[in-house]
């Protein structure tokens, strides 16, 4: 009785992963900025392949699959956002124009602030 329901969460969690690695796909191809691409990436690629790992390491209980499929995780876990936020650190440097349904830029300069005023700020 229980292997059948590990077997069906294992194939849940599988199917899980692979749905949503599917969607971060869709996202990369469809959404219309580098920031949100971005974000459709990093966010569901990696609960995807979090819930690809929980389903074999089920499929396969073992001390060693448990601790490469811990550390596989733990990489991914600790790489993932760093690439995103580098990715979004070079999209604002080099002034990749937004999708003009952006809100709120929180890094472009400010309009009303003159001249003056960024000299006197400058110099403390």
């Amino acid at each position: 009785m229980i292997v059948i329901v590990l077997q069906w969460l294992t194939a849940l969690l599988l199917l899980l992963g692979a749905i949503l690695g599917f969607l971060a796909a869709v996202g990369v191809l469809r959404f219309p900025d580098t920031l949100v691409r971005m974000q459709a990436s990093s966010k569901a690629s990696t609960l995807g392949l979090a819930c690809l790992l929980a389903g074999t390491a089920l499929q396969f209980p073992e001390v060693s699959v448990i601790i490469r499929l811990g550390s596989i995780a733990a990489f991914i876990m600790l790489t993932a956002p760093l690439t995103a936020h580098i990715i979004a650190r070079v999209t604002l440097h080099r002034r990749t124009p937004l999708w003009e349904h952006t809100v709120l830029n929180e890094h472009e300069p400010d309009q009303c602030v003159s001249e003056e005023d960024e000299g006197a700020n400058a110099r403390g």
